[in-house]
């Protein structure tokens, strides 16, 4: 990228077929691996059929690979490319020297930087064209969320070439920040022994650390479990009160309340936040305090490339662990709008970030909608790609002429009130799913899944879901359940005894009356569920990278039980 190559990123999970395809499309000319084995995978399926004229290993030793595939063809490992530039840069010195100038071609900033091939949750990969000002946007102004200082320690599990952890990386090193890679097996370990200042994640890891530190409560004694609950509701309460007073809760509507009653919520919010301090002080120093030194994150963690499900937001709140949440895409950098950590506002993705216009227009006519109504969300500033690669009808149709990038979104942005429980959130974008997942059901009701699937997430007993039911009379579910749960619950209820084992039928019963608590509130209800035996992951291809479900292929792999599922349901 210093010399104004252009890079294209993908991970190694990635099938044959798609990196083959990816190369061809792209015009590459040359492939860097991380290791021998990675390098022999490809060896039969992508060397033979892509013009590659050399190729850089970063790992392993070079007699390990396939002799066949790599005969003729220039192979450098990492120390003899590192080599080749101290030689060049060597030459270039002693040319200088003997007034020798060499002429070579900067690079704009409207350069491409980047290629980057969108995985997202439906619709075949896109080349996202990157430019060096994208990039650079995200560098320069990722510190006002987060503002941290030279020494600091910063966690991260995502995938390296994704734009989120690429942009966070740019950012960090920049700062002179020190950076530690983890993963799903090694992430509570890490935590501890690294005890970094922030967290870079999705939300699912929030969630897995959420159940991971409910899981160790549930496994103390009766005494400490009631304690340690009841401080936790309580801070949760003076949480509440402490975002009334402080003006950090959304309002959707435009409506000013009188000043008599914003000044009796103020004065309630401050009397009731004085009264549960000392208790939840007395939660900080009993319970809170180890779980922050078995987790770390002294300042903050980074959520962002899903959406963060309330129950996990409040709950970080009240354990006085700061989760600041972000909003973006591969087309945008990625960031866009983030929450600020004098300015955290749960629900919301904050404010947009400096030089970024945020606006929200009706799906149909594309007129622009005032605060507080949900429509499209639209994005224009310097982050926003160059276009697709090679795609200019796809580029026409996400951007528009006058630089407005359609990110497929559904959102609003909260009104701006002066005074009362909502004036530090005014004009932060509240997203509220994708228009693309929204389900249509044969009554005509359009559906976001997203609003549900949080709110039946909350269920130990679920491990993950799928709202499903387009053109249908009603809402289904797929559902991967939490089989220990299950267990445990079932043997709590004494629906078996310590020897038994969990029918489906027993097993569907217990999910579905989940399912209608926790979803209660929701303007839908769940009607059939179907249960899984596989969970959705990256490697049976049902996930982003980002740990997003891909609603398309889990749909098209179980298309024939769902719709055995609502012939059972019709009949």
């Amino acid at each position: 990228m210093a010399t104004g190559a252009i890079n294209v990123v993908r991970g190694i999970r990635s099938s044959d077929d798609e990196l083959l395809q990816i190369y061809n499309h792209s015009e590459s000319v040359a492939l860097v691996v991380d290791s021998p084995q990675f390098f022999n995978r490809l060896a039969e399926s992508l060397i033979p059929r892509a013009d590659v004229r050399f190729v850089v290993l970063l790992w392993g030793e070079k007699s390990c690979l396939n002799s066949k595939a790599v005969k003729g063809m220039p192979l450098y490992d990492y120390r003899e490319v590192i080599e080749l530039g101290r030689e060049s840069h060597h030459t270039l010195l002693q040319s200088c020297k003997r007034g020798e100038y060499q002429e070579s071609e900067t690079i704009g900033p409207g350069d491409v930087a980047t290629l980057m091939y969108t995985s997202g949750t439906s619709g075949t990969p896109k080349g996202v064209m990157l430019t060096h000002q994208n990039l650079l946007h995200q560098i320069r102004n990722m510190w006002d969320i987060v503002p941290a200082e030279a020494g600091d320690r910063f966690l991260s599990m995502l995938p390296p070439w994704h734009a989120y952890e690429r942009a966070c990386e740019y950012f960090i090193f920049t700062y002179g920040i020190e950076q530690v890679y983890t993963n799903v097996q090694n992430l509570k370990d890490d935590l501890k022994q690294y005890q970094p200042h922030y967290l870079i994640s999705v939300p699912l890891v929030y969630e897995t650390l959420y159940r991971s530190i409910q899981k160790q409560i549930s496994s103390s004694s009766a005494a400490r479990k009631l304690v340690a609950l009841a401080l936790i509701n309580i801070s949760l309460l003076y949480m509440e009160a402490k975002r009334v007073y402080e003006g950090r809760v959304l309002a959707e509507k435009h409506g000013q309340r009188s000043s008599i009653i914003i000044l009796i919520d103020w004065l309630l919010g401050r009397i009731v936040a004085a009264l549960l301090w000392p208790l939840h002080n007395l939660g900080v120093k009993l319970v809170y305090s180890k779980i922050h030194s078995s987790i770390g994150i002294s300042k903050a963690g980074i959520s962002g490339g899903g959406s963060l499900p309330t129950n996990i937001d409040r709950f970080f709140e009240a354990i006085s662990v700061k989760v600041q949440n972000g909003y973006g895409l591969t087309e945008t950098s990625p960031v866009v709008a983030a929450r600020r950590p004098n300015c955290n506002v749960l629900g919301t993705v904050g404010h947009p970030l400096k030089h970024t216009e945020i606006k929200i227009v009706d799906a149909e006519t594309g007129n622009i909608l005032p605060y507080g109504s949900k429509g499209i969300v639209k994005i224009r500033g310097p982050q926003v790609m160059k276009g697709y690669y090679k795609n200019p009808s796809a580029t026409s149709e996400a951007i528009d002429v006058e630089g407005w990038f359609n990110t497929g979104d559904i959102g609003w942005i909260v009104p701006k009130h002066s005074m009362g429980q909502s004036r530090q959130c005014g004009g932060m974008l509240v997203l509220e799913g994708r228009a693309k997942d929204t389900i249509v059901l044969s009554t005509g009701e359009n559906v976001e899944p997203a609003e549900l699937e949080a709110a039946a997430m909350r269920s130990n007993l679920i491990q993950q879901i799928v709202v499903i039911g387009q053109d249908q009379r009603r809402l289904g579910a797929l559902i991967v359940p939490n089989k220990d749960e299950l267990l445990a619950k079932a043997k709590m209820l004494s629906i078996i005894d310590e020897t038994s084992e969990l029918s489906k039928e027993k097993m569907m019963s217990l999910l579905y009356n989940d399912v209608k608590t926790w979803t209660a509130g929701c303007s839908f209800q769940i009607g059939p569920i179907l249960i899984l035996d596989e969970p959705f992951t990256i490697d049976n291809g049902l996930m982003t990278a980002t740990m997003k479900v891909r609603r398309d292929k889990v749909a098209a792999k179980y298309s024939e039980q769902i719709t055995n599922l609502y012939k059972v349901e019709n009949a």
